[in-house]
Order: structure tokens, then C-alpha cells, then sequence
């Protein structure tokens, strides 16, 4: 099998690759330059891991789904999402952009993450301690998932009717504010054109023209950008200065 993720700031990279240790699985992010059809038609079951908007799969990997629909038909899934707190269905929505009885979902969980929304006061960034919990329960989580996949156990997480209408409640708003958030992006002074923002952003929102970073629309409010900016000079939908950024889970490991 292999697992195809998606991760903003590293944490569904953490679970992914967590994943794929323990199941001798291979291991891509879909902004690797691989032949991805072709990967995709050789294997039998196919592995998604994601962090979850508002209930909502990233733009990013519904597009990716979308592009290589064909040849995930009759394939079985094994999908992961990455939260704060919760989610209702995280897993479960990735599946709205299959037609039905396209693919089998085989299995389907949920992990809690650390927070990577900087500028929110009411998400605050947390401490290395705090992330270190993150990684221990979501170590244990892997190894049950892992077992009950090696013993053909099936769970979907996020699948039931309760999990169903609490996803929906919580993104009832979210197209519209993915919408809104496109041009909800800032490049302060303090820029000093490193061009991170440039080769780092999964959207390609940024570019570097006039001897300035300007922005072209395309946010998908990743925080890739606002967290590793060395400047902290960009600002993701709230205008103004983050005071501390979210390094993800690499540096405590």
C-alpha cells in the first residue's frame, strides 16, 4: 500500500510517515513530483492523511483526489485526518467528492495534534511539553489502528450519523469563508525577500515581483507561510504580527 498526505506545518507528515513505519508502507506528500497515476494503479489499497478545516478536507487534497479520480476507482482507502479538537466526520468528508461505490473505505481514524493557528488567542501555540502528549497518544493510537488493519479489523471513524451532522454543523460556513480567505493574506515591511514564502507555499500564493512579495488570491489557510516566516512578516486572515509560531513536531522528537 502507500500513503499520499497533505500537511501544512508537519503533523499529518508526522502521522503519515508514523503510519508507514509500522506497516512497511511507502510514503508521499502530494507535492512530491511523482507519477502519481502511475503509482496509483499498481497498488491495491491507498492511504490518505490530511489535517481537517472546519470538517473539511484541504482545497489542495480534494483537487488531488479530483485529478486522479480514475484511478482510485475499486481501489480501498485507509483515511486519517488531523485535528485540534474535533471534527465530527474529518475522515468521512474526503469521501463526498467520490461517487458512490467508487472506492471501499477500509478504515478511517481520527488523531489530535497540536494547534498550528498562531494568530488566534484562543488557539495558542502549545509548548514542547504539551506536543510531546500529542505524540505519545497519537504513537498509541497508530499502534491499535496498525493491529486492527493487520488483523482485518474495519473502524470508520467520522462514518456514523451523529459524527455525519456534527461535520456538517461545523463547516456549514467553511466554502465560504475558503473563499473569503484566498485574498486574506499580508506581507508587512519587515519582509526581507527571502523567498521562502515563495518556494514554501503549497497554493503558490506568493511570488516575487518588483523587488517585493506580493500575493495573487489563492490562500488555502494552510499557515504554512505565517509559521515559517523568519521575519514573521506575514499575516493569514487577521491583519497584524504573530507573536509566536508553530515549528511543528520535528524539533521535539
Amino acid at each position: 500500500m502507500i500513503m499520499l498526505y497533505f500537511s501544512g506545518t508537519g503533523n499529518s507528515k508526522y502521522v503519515a510517515e508514523l503510519f508507514c513505519r509500522n506497516m512497511n508502507a511507502t510514503c508521499y506528500s502530494i507535492e512530491d513530483e511523482a507519477d502519481f497515476t502511475t503509482l496509483l494503479a499498481f497498488e491495491e489499497v491507498i492511504g490518505f492523511c490530511y489535517p481537517i478545516y472546519s470538517s473539511r478536507a484541504p482545497r489542495i487534497m480534494r483537487e488531488f483526489v479530483v485529478a486522479h479520480m480514475d484511478s482510485l476507482k475499486a481501489k480501498k482507502l485507509i483515511i486519517f485526518c488531523t485535528q485540534m479538537y474535533f471534527s465530527g466526520d474529518g475522515a468521512r468528508a474526503l469521501t463526498d467528492i467520490l461517487p458512490r461505490g467508487h472506492a471501499e473505505v477500509i478504515y478511517a481514524e481520527h488523531f489530535l495534534m497540536p494547534n498550528n493557528v498562531c494568530n488566534v488567542f484562543i488557539t495558542p501555540i502549545p509548548g514542547e511539553k504539551t506536543i510531546k502528549k500529542y505524540l505519545t497518544n497519537a504513537e498509541r493510537r497508530m499502534q491499535t489502528v496498525c493491529t486492527n488493519i493487520k488483523r482485518g479489523v474495519i473502524k470508520k471513524r467520522g462514518f456514523n450519523s451523529g459524527s455525519r451532522a456534527l461535520g456538517l454543523i461545523q463547516g456549514v460556513f467553511f466554502p465560504g469563508i475558503e473563499r473569503m480567505a484566498r485574498g486574506k493574506v499580508w506581507v508587512d515591511s519587515d519582509c526581507n525577500n527571502c523567498l521562502l514564502c515563495v518556494s514554501a507555499c503549497p497554493a503558490k500564493n506568493f511570488e516575487y515581483k518588483d523587488e517585493r512579495i506580493e500575493t495573487k488570491n489563492n490562500c488555502m489557510l494552510c499557515y504554512r507561510c505565517i509559521n515559517e516566516c523568519p521575519q514573521k512578516a506575514i499575516s493569514v486572515w487577521f491583519r497584524g504580527k504573530v507573536k509566536k509560531q508553530y515549528k511543528g513536531v520535528e524539533g521535539v522528537l
